[in-house]
C-alpha cells in the first residue's frame, strides 16, 4: 500500500511539473552528453597516443662531411644501447626516394630538391618511446652528428591540441552540470511548495520524513534517469555517425586508430548513473533545506 502510494505521489508530481521536469531531463541530457564526449576525446587521445608513440623513431641526423669510420662508430653506438630496438641506415638516396613518395602529389616541390639535399641518417626504433633522451646523450658531441630528432614532440602539439578540446568540452558539461543542479533544485522547490498540504497531513498522521520526501526523490532520481539515458545515446550516436560514418566511411581516414564500441560503453557506465546521482542528491538536499511539514 505505501509503495503505491509512492507511486501514484510520483506520477501526479511529474504531472503537475511536466514543463520543468522535461527542462530537467534536457538539461541534464546535454550536460552529460558534453560529459561523454569529453571522456571519449580523453580515450581517442590515449588510444592515438599509444599507436602513434609506439611508431615514432628517433632521427640521427648526419653531417655531409662525415667519415666512414664515424659512421661505422655512431651505428656501433646505437646498436648497444639496450633501449634501443631497432636502428635503421637511411642514405642521402633513401631520404630521396621516400620524400619523392611522401610529396608525389607536388611534383613541383619534388623536382625543386635534389638526393643531395637531404641529409643521411640513423633512423631508431626505441624500446620505450619515452627514452629519447638516452639517445640524445650517447650523440651528444659524438663527431658527424648534425642533429638528433625525436618525433614523438612532433606529435606532443598536436596531442596538446586534443586535449584542450577535450577540456573545454569537460568545462562546458561543468557548467551545464551547476546549470542542471540549480534547475532541479527549483523544480523540487516547487513540487514541495505545490503539494504543501498533502505533506503536512501526511506529517500529522506521523508519517515518516523519508517517507514524505520519497517522492520527491523519485522524481528528481526519474528525471536524471531519463536525462542519462539521452546522454548515453547522444554519446553512442557521436560514435557511429561521426566517427565511424564521416570519419571512417565517407572521409577514409585509415592511419587514425578510432576508438571502439568498448570505449562507449565504459562510458555509458559514468553518464546514467551520474545523471540519476546527480538528480537525487540535489533533490535531497533541496529537501532537506526547503521542505518544511
Amino acid at each position: 500500500m505505501r509503495a503505491q502510494f509512492v507511486v501514484a505521489e510520483t506520477a501526479n508530481g511529474l504531472r503537475r511539473n511536466v514543463t520543468m521536469t522535461i527542462a530537467v531531463i534536457v538539461t541534464v541530457a546535454i550536460s552529460l552528453s558534453l560529459a561523454g564526449a569529453g571522456l571519449l576525446i580523453g580515450r581517442q587521445v590515449a588510444t592515438m597516443k599509444g599507436y602513434w608513440y609506439d611508431k615514432v623513431e628517433v632521427s640521427v641526423f648526419l653531417t655531409n662531411d662525415i667519415a666512414q669510420p664515424d659512421r661505422d662508430v655512431i651505428n656501433t653506438k646505437l646498436h648497444d644501447l639496450p633501449q634501443v630496438q631497432t636502428v635503421y641506415y637511411e642514405s642521402k638516396a633513401d631520404a630521396f626516394n621516400r620524400f619523392k613518395d611522401q610529396f608525389k602529389d607536388s611534383p613541383d616541390l619534388v623536382r625543386n630538391v635534389t638526393p643531395d639535399a637531404l641529409p643521411e641518417s640513423f633512423r631508431v626504433k626505441l624500446k620505450d618511446p619515452t627514452k629519447f633522451d638516452v639517445v640524445a646523450t650517447a650523440m651528444a658531441g659524438q663527431p658527424g652528428v648534425e642533429e638528433v630528432q625525436d618525433q614523438r614532440k612532433l606529435l606532443d602539439k598536436f596531442f596538446r591540441v586534443l586535449n584542450g578540446f577535450q577540456t573545454a568540452a569537460l568545462i562546458i558539461a561543468l557548467v551545464q552540470v551547476v546549470a542542471a543542479a540549480l534547475l532541479i533544485s527549483n523544480t523540487i522547490r516547487v513540487a514541495a511548495f505545490s503539494r504543501r498540504r498533502e505533506t503536512g497531513i501526511m506529517r500529522l498522521v506521523g508519517a515518516s520524513n523519508l517517507y514524505i520526501q520519497l517522492p520527491f526523490l523519485l522524481e528528481g532520481a526519474l528525471a536524471g534517469l531519463v536525462g542519462g539515458v539521452l546522454a548515453a545515446g547522444s554519446v553512442a550516436a557521436l560514435k557511429a555517425f561521426f566517427v565511424d560514418r564521416q570519419l571512417k566511411a565517407r572521409g577514409g581516414i585509415t592511419a587514425i586508430p578510432f576508438i571502439g564500441w568498448d570505449a562507449v560503453f565504459q562510458t555509458w557506465l559514468y553518464v546514467v548513473p551520474l545523471g540519476v546521482l546527480l538528480s537525487a542528491l540535489v533533490s535531497f538536499v533541496t529537501l532537506r533545506r526547503y521542505l518544511r511539514v
